[in-house]
């Protein structure tokens, strides 16, 4: 028989972080709940604090947005500021 690995998403994983980070129940009382290991409980804590700086940087580098070149940005409210005015000139 084998095991397969289990993968947990960003939202899962949050709110067991959160959960400990409040300390209303210990680890142990949320690894039962959420059927984890203590330690992995741990692991996620730790490794959440470590980067909690991240959520209050003022860096933008790492935002999918800043990836998309500024020409096609401007091509895009071109193309809508056209559409909306052939719209508002359609309805009056």
């Amino acid at each position: 028989m084998s095991r397969t690995r289990r993968t947990f998403s960003k939202d899962f994983k949050s709110r067991v972080v959160l959960e400990s980070l409040r300390e209303k129940d210990t680890i142990e009382v949320l690894a039962k709940k959420y059927e984890l290991l203590p330690t992995q409980i741990s692991a996620w804590k730790a490794e959440a604090i470590r980067n909690m700086s991240k959520v209050f940087s003022t860096d933008t580098g790492d935002s999918k947005d800043s990836n998309i070149p500024t020409e096609k940005l401007f091509a895009r409210i071109g193309e809508l500021s056209l559409e909306n005015e052939f719209l508002k000139k359609k309805l009056y």
